[in-house]
């Protein structure tokens, strides 16, 4: 045939055939996509992001990283006393679990007292303030009585509450102290923009409990409460000529009490050189970094630190941390880290999403309280901040430190209940909440 006649008869591609626009084609159209899906590939790093992103845009975001946070501090607390505390526990109470009984008694009352915190209304705790303030008051008073309080390591600030177990007042003067300042500032919110109500009573009532803490030589419980009252006035939008004069009369208060007790200044002088005296007043600041050191990136496992026989002091309470590292490594202690992080975000977030000012000062008050503690300890065992003898939030030991810390975290969770949808929709999801808001942030199965 004519050549033309031939190309007219030459079949052309049918659907399902091979051609260029039959299924071959087809088939190639259906290679992985970034869709997800059967027979697709993964899913993109920024799509992923995208939903990372989503998750945390959730009402009950700040509520979940509260919870686990909390949660996984003091479940890891429980291991490292149990782990730092053996030698210590042996040699002064023959048992080598007696200090960690003692602090699974402490974590079984403060689960309750944080799930009591969590479903409390936020006009409870206003309610609670002045109780809790001047029960603290009368507490931090009884310590400096001749015979009810006690002197540990030379510091008068415990009270015997019989046993073996004491009572810190001043641990349950911060809370007290976020509660009331809070509430005082909420209530005079119209007038803060007159420096008397920013100094009149805050000022006053924060001096009665600063006065009666420094009688018994607490200084690093002082430095704390003195970051929490700055925080209160930092949330209610104080001026910033008001924390010049505030920082500088704490600069001139602290340089005098470091002066006034010698080993105030031996510690003061030892975080400037942590090995000017590794056998003798930098004993604790040396082994710290030298437990930090040894750690390696994964540790030498639990149990097997060399620093807790002895060498370190305070192996289960202020330095914990660097037992941490020793035993866990790099991973461990950033592990911490992040999850003090995850909480101090949480706290945050959740000051800034509300619209009650008492909400907004109690969660900035309560998150700055546990940060700051957080980074003195942590900061004086790393040797970038002078050893001031404050325990790791939730993680050290002891139970007066412990007990108030867990009911504000319980609190911090009532108030993120209270962020808009939180309670609608946690109410919504019922049993298996927990799991389902880690599995929206995982990358989807393939099918």
């Amino acid at each position: 045939m004519p050549g033309g006649t031939t190309e007219a008869l030459k079949p052309g591609p049918r659907r399902g055939g091979t051609g260029p626009s039959g299924s071959a084609d087809r088939g190639r159209s259906r290679l992985p996509t970034a869709r997800g899906g059967k027979g697709r590939g993964p899913r993109p790093a920024r799509a992923r992001l995208k939903d990372v992103k989503r998750a945390f845009d959730r009402p009950l975001t700040s509520y979940y990283l509260i919870l686990g946070a909390g949660l996984l501090l003091s479940v890891l607390g429980l291991v490292m006393v149990l782990s730092a505390s053996q030698i210590f526990s042996r040699v002064t109470y023959g048992d080598f679990s007696a200090v960690f009984l003692k602090q699974s008694i402490a974590v079984a009352m403060g689960l309750p007292l944080m799930w009591i915190g969590a479903r409390l209304p936020v006009r409870t705790y206003r309610v609670l303030a002045y109780p809790l303030l001047i029960a603290a008051i009368v507490l931090l008073c009884m310590v400096l009585v001749p015979g009810v309080g006690m002197t540990v390591n030379g510091n008068r600030n415990w009270i015997n509450i019989g046993g073996a177990f004491q009572i810190q007042p001043s641990e349950f003067a911060k809370l007290g102290l976020v509660l009331w300042g809070a509430d005082l500032l909420a209530r005079k919110q119209r007038l803060l923009g007159q420096w008397r109500h920013l100094f009149i009573p805050l000022f006053p009532g924060a001096l009665l409990v600063l006065g009666l803490i420094m009688l018994g030589g607490d200084m690093g419980t002082s430095m704390i409460i003195t970051v929490v009252i700055l925080a209160l006035l930092w949330v209610a939008g104080a001026p910033g000529r008001l924390f010049v004069l505030a920082l500088s009369s704490a600069a001139v208060l602290a340089t005098l009490f470091i002066l006034m007790k010698p080993h105030r200044a031996a510690r003061f002088t030892g975080f400037l050189d942590p090995f000017a005296d590794p056998q003798g007043s930098t004993l604790q600041a040396a082994h710290g970094i030298y437990a930090l050191s040894t750690g390696g990136f994964f540790g030498s496992g639990i149990g097997t630190s060399y620093e807790k026989w002895g060498t370190l002091p305070e192996a289960h309470t202020d330095f914990i941390f660097a037992v941490i590292g020793e035993e866990l490594g790099l991973v461990g202690t950033l592990s911490v880290l992040t999850l003090f992080a995850a909480l101090g975000y949480a706290g945050i977030r959740v000051a800034g999403r509300t619209k009650d000012p008492f909400v907004r000062l109690a969660a900035g008050g309560a998150t700055a309280w546990i940060m700051a503690q957080a980074t003195i300890n942590v900061g004086a065992v790393l040797g970038l901040l002078p050893i001031a003898g404050v325990p790791l939030p939730l993680v050290s030991y002891g139970g007066s430190a412990l007990l108030p810390t867990m009911f504000a975290v319980g609190m911090l969770l009532s108030f993120a209940r209270t962020e808009p949808g939180a309670a609608k929709q946690l109410a919504a999801q019922g049993p298996g909440a927990v799991r389902r808001a880690f599995a929206r942030v995982l990358p989807r199965r393939e099918r």
